[in-house]
């Protein structure tokens, strides 16, 4: 079996699993009780949550824990756009973003809100003029990713926070940083963003667990959910102390020198290209995520072809259950190479042997699908 869909998910690591088992069973207590119990469970809370904290260069209390990445998008944006209370508030996303970015912002649309979509350029990028240019008086936030899960493309994030700080102080910026996180070394202060999400199932973790940095500078978001004292009530409810502390163990283990998987990156362009195929990410981008077309078999057909001899890969987002990528169609693609599109991403276990699997595979669909386009 040849894994190479560790953008969509990562294999839950030892380490994470022995601590999420040692939670639940030796850890039990609910974090909000006053026995010993709950108090135990508390301090394991609180460990957890400075493990993530420094892990990002945030202080503990700015670290809030979600479901998912998607919780978290979703919390930043619903959240601080209706916080600000500013009557006919304007939003900026790029075009480019996860749909529960999208999602969010476009719900803000419905509710009365400006929505601004940012075009990128051909590999998926965003400028800092096109920011520069949608923004308003009214604007009240910007939400742009760190590192694309599709194209892999990187984000000026820090010349935007720049731009914002001298053109519009009082505008809040978010980065999704879901895919950065664990590969690319960043802390929210060189970013400059007052917002940023993580997730759990891209770095070896249980899905169900995410974490929403929110400065403690800012005004606070209002909440998606009520009940509970918890998070200090942006994020009630008793916390999942055994995903909690399962994401913390694979924080613990992280390392962000990407040097083998660049060379593993620069392996499979060079094999892939050899083959024909057309690399669809830019240069630059996160050496985590490959997009490539064949410019000739549909994506769905490659993609049965791979999985009937073990090799997983995606056509895209795993949120996108198979429909032609949002990215890809936003880049202005030429539809041959966007309907062929194929997205390859790494984890540390990937070798080359895996690549060199997958091209013998790609070439022989090559050989004996291309008749069927």
């Amino acid at each position: 079996m040849v894994y190479l869909d560790n953008a969509a998910t990562t294999a839950v690591s030892t380490e994470s699993a022995d601590a999420a088992r040692s939670a639940m069973l030796e850890c039990w207590g609910n974090p909000s009780s006053g026995h010993s119990f709950g108090i135990n469970a508390e301090r394991l809370l609180k460990e957890s949550r400075s493990i993530i904290a420094r892990a990002i260069g945030a202080r503990d209390e700015e670290i809030f824990f979600t479901s998912g990445g998607t919780e978290a998008n979703n919390l930043a944006i619903l959240g601080c756009a209706r916080s600000a209370r500013k009557k006919n508030g304007h939003i900026i996303v790029s075009a480019v973003e996860h749909p529960s970015v999208l999602g969010a912002a476009r719900r803000l649309k419905d509710e009365g809100f400006e929505l601004t979509e940012i075009a990128p350029d051909r590999y998926g990028r965003i400028s800092v003029q096109s920011v520069a240019d949608a923004l308003t008086d009214r604007t009240v936030l910007v939400s742009v990713m760190l590192a694309n899960n599709e194209l892999g493309s990187v984000m000026p994030i820090r010349e935007i926070s720049r731009l914002l700080k001298r053109k519009s102080p009082d505008t809040l910026l978010h980065c999704d940083a879901v895919q950065a996180f664990g590969k690319m070394n960043f802390s929210v202060s060189s970013l400059g963003c007052q917002l940023l999400s993580v997730s759990g199932h891209k770095i070896h973790a249980p899905k169900g667990i995410g974490a929403l940095y929110i400065s403690r500078d800012i005004k606070k978001p209002l909440p998606l959910s009520f009940g509970g004292e918890q998070q200090q009530r942006i994020r009630p409810g008793t916390e999942p102390l055994p995903n909690i502390a399962a994401f913390a163990a694979a924080v613990r283990n992280l390392s962000c020198d990407s040097t083998d998987i660049a060379a593993l990156s620069s392996y499979a362009k060079e094999r892939l290209t050899e083959l024909g195929c057309t690399i669809n990410s830019p240069d630059d981008a996160s050496p985590y995520i490959i997009n490539f077309s064949t410019g000739c078999i549909k994506s769905e057909t490659i993609l049965n072809f791979l999985s009937s001899k073990d090799i997983c890969v995606s056509s895209g987002s795993a949120c996108s259950k198979g429909k032609l990528s949002h990215v890809l169609t936003a880049t202005g693609m030429e539809h041959h190479l966007a309907d062929s599109a194929i997205r390859i991403s790494f984890c540390k276990d990937n070798t080359k042997e895996d690549i060199d699997i997958l091209c013998t595979a790609v070439g022989e669909a090559l050989g004996s699908l291309v008749r069927f386009r």
